[in-house]
């Protein structure tokens, strides 16, 4: 992904992003638990206070963990692929039984097995609401300290056709982002990463859009798995 300087308003960049605090560290948005080695060159940073950013890090493995488990359709480290999450569940035997209760298996109609996991809602809110205030902050200058209007988390391989395109493809809102915001210098200049839209930090792995025009829209993939959306405003 191609590094743009923020040239919007410096008074934006002056506080903790998730709750306007003091800007004692930077927070990673994504995380490193969502990419793998080696790591992007470029990785996107927003300011952050202490408590914000250390209060994400379990949260966010429980995420990873989750996806790579149901991706897989298990919870044994041997069989999942991102050695990352494998080294974590061997670790972490809590985590690994947390996300093995949730998992459940039925009979499917014609026969054979359904395998389905419930995940613990509240805290995948949390790290979605984390990413997209972080990519909004990020890419149009525009913090969005107040809860969201609007926040769906879906499988992509849950959408329909229709909503599939549409989840894809930005609105088209005929107003420009701010000027010398990271947005507005992607539409004018591109760059590696950047294409219909999307901002693709490690392919495969993770990629967001930000949208803004009298309101914020930000959305996101991890794992080409996990779709999210968080609009605030109209």
């Amino acid at each position: 992904m191609a590094k743009f300087t923020n040239f919007g308003d410096v008074r934006q960049t002056q506080f903790c992003v998730h709750c306007g605090g003091p800007t004692e560290t930077k927070d990673h948005a994504p995380s490193k638990v969502f990419l793998d080695q080696p790591y992007p060159l470029t990785k996107p940073t927003l300011p952050s206070c202490g408590g914000c950013n250390n209060s994400f890090s379990d949260d966010e493995e429980y995420v990873a963990a989750l996806i790579e488990c149901v991706v897989h359709g298990t919870t044994d480290p041997d069989c999942l692929r991102r050695e990352k999450v494998a080294k974590a569940l061997r670790r972490n035997t809590a985590l690994r039984g947390r996300i093995e209760r949730s998992r459940r298996e039925a009979e499917a109609l014609g026969g054979g097995r359904l395998l389905t996991w419930t995940p613990e809602e509240e805290r995948v809110r949390r790290v979605i609401l984390k990413l997209a205030r972080c990519h909004a902050a990020y890419e149009l200058n525009e913090p969005q300290l107040e809860d969201p209007d609007h926040l769906l988390v879906v499988p992509l391989v849950s959408l329909t056709n229709d909503q599939r395109e549409h989840f894809e493809t930005p609105p088209d809102t005929g107003v420009w982002p701010e000027v010398g915001s990271r947005a507005m210098l992607r539409l004018v200049e591109g760059g590696a990463g950047f294409a219909g839209g999307w901002c693709t930090v490690q392919e495969g792995r993770y990629r967001y859009m930000a949208v803004g025009a009298g309101s914020a829209m930000v959305r996101g993939v991890i794992s080409e798995y996990l779709a999210y959306e968080v609009i605030w405003g109209p």
